[in-house]
């Protein structure tokens, strides 16, 4: 039976990228959004209503989820980029998962938004030399992080969430 809730796998980071796999983890940032998109069209409401596994959260709250976290990761790549290994402030997403907002905030509105995160944050990658890349911040449960970590993170993070609601769609046979 498939891993329903790493559908394609643990995140692993090896700590050396070559520039090929940066370049790769940078399209995959930039197809995100019409993959999540893609991913959720012509659902009805009762299937956003739908948990992706037993005890997961609903496929409303995982779209609303994606660009809530893509918008930290945006903030804590900036904050590298300006200042001298930064200490960043997580959240704990089971709650805000559990906000009003990702109850009943309309998916388009969350769509949108992670259009417009990712569309800034390809602009920013694709500008950063080589030696950026290197450059750190500090996370409190995880310790200091490099924006290669961080990009090689979220370019999971996107398909990982894009396939909780695809594996779901399998299942279920909604076409």
């Amino acid at each position: 039976m498939a891993n329903l809730r790493y559908p394609i796998g643990d995140f692993k980071f090896s700590g050396n990228v070559s520039e090929s796999e940066r370049r790769h983890s940078i399209d995959i940032i930039e197809t995100t959004p019409v993959k999540l998109r893609a991913a959720v069209k012509g659902f009805s409401e009762k299937q956003f209503d739908t948990p992706y596994r037993p005890g997961g959260w609903t496929m409303r709250q995982v779209v609303h989820h994606v660009p809530d976290s893509h918008l930290n990761a945006y903030i804590r790549l900036k904050l590298a980029l300006t200042e001298e290994l930064p200490t960043i402030k997580p959240y704990d997403e089971k709650k805000w998962a559990e906000l009003e907002d990702s109850k009943s905030t309309p998916i388009a509105v969350s769509l949108d938004l992670l259009e417009n995160v990712h569309h800034r944050m390809t602009i920013l990658l694709n500008s950063m030399k080589p030696a950026d890349f290197a450059r750190k911040f500090n996370h409190p449960e995880r310790g200091p992080m490099t924006i290669d970590s961080l990009l090689a993170l979220y370019a999971w993070h996107g398909p990982h969430h894009v396939a909780h609601i695809t594996e779901l769609r399998k299942r279920e046979g909604w076409s």
